[in-house]
């Protein structure tokens, strides 16, 4: 996803009520977080089960948040999803970066890569996969969704190397 589009998607967002975005940076989602640093609109943790906390506190409080996050450290942070988020409905949408969705990807990116998919269905976390042309209206359906007390997932797919 292209660098204007990440910036869209924060203005975006920001418009529409969410008041903090909370993770681990990831380079996927690199130019969202740095514009989320110029708009110091960002609550950056050391690890996503810990930011996925911090955005459940915000969320029971009454204001809406985003966490952002890699793929894999959304697999590092099943227990927390399903022991808090899922058991007390806190609404919660995730946007995470899709690593090891491209074959040349670092090899330890390839296997959760791979699997990234049936975590999210297994975990019946309705999700969208987003890019340059349809995000407006992926972003529109996650902030219905968390409207309605219901987490879901935003999904960018990693399309360069570095």
């Amino acid at each position: 996803m292209n660098k204007n589009t990440q910036f869209q998607m924060v203005d975006f967002f920001v418009k529409n009520g969410i008041k903090d975005f909370v993770g681990v940076p990831d380079s996927t989602l690199k130019h969202f977080i740095s514009y989320l640093i110029k708009k110091n609109k960002i609550i950056i943790s050391t690890r996503e089960d810990e930011a996925i906390g911090i955005a459940a506190g915000i969320s029971i409080s009454g204001v809406s948040s985003l966490v952002f996050m890699q793929n894999a450290g959304f697999a590092n942070s099943l227990s927390t999803i399903t022991s808090l988020i899922d058991l007390y409905q806190i609404p919660i949408l995730f946007l995470i970066g899709w690593r090891g969705y491209l074959k040349n990807d670092a090899p330890e990116h390839e296997k959760i890569g791979k699997i990234q998919p049936k975590l999210i269905k297994n975990l019946e976390l309705s999700s969208r996969i987003i890019n340059d042309k349809n995000w407006k209206g992926g972003c529109r359906w996650a902030l219905k969704k968390i409207s309605k007390n219901k987490s879901c997932a935003l999904i960018i797919r990693r399309e360069f190397v570095d």
